[in-house]
């Protein structure tokens, strides 16, 4: 089993910046791939970015030159470095993990609020 918490969501003026942590604890080593989803108010919740175990990117095109995703594997935790944030990144931000073995694993989300 892993557990996984976010942290880092805040409110944040459009333009600014905020960093999204994800600790993973449990099982790190069944660990493959990592990524942040995320889900405004009324919409479906989307990938934003994903990270392999051997480090190769991945970013929805509305994100990209923006956002940055990086892992520490010995430690089980993902970050999302966001900048030039606008008010559509508005959301409830999740880390996910995929699983060599069992189940994904699912945070349970940090808010994030782009706004003046």
């Amino acid at each position: 089993q892993v557990q996984l918490v976010e942290s880092g969501g805040g409110l944040v003026q459009p333009g600014g910046s905020l960093r999204l942590s994800c600790a993973a604890s449990g099982t790190i080593f069944n660990i493959n791939n990592m990524g942040w989803y995320r889900q405004a108010p009324g919409k479906q919740r989307e990938l934003v970015a994903s990270i392999t175990s051997g480090g190769r990117t991945n970013y929805v095109d509305s994100v990209k030159g923006r956002f940055t995703i990086s892992r520490d594997k010995s430690k089980g935790t993902v970050y999302l470095q966001m900048n030039s944030l606008k008010p559509e990144d508005t959301a409830v931000y999740y880390c996910r993990a995929d699983l060599f073995f069992g189940t994904d694993s699912w945070g349970k989300g940090t808010l994030v609020t782009v706004s003046s």
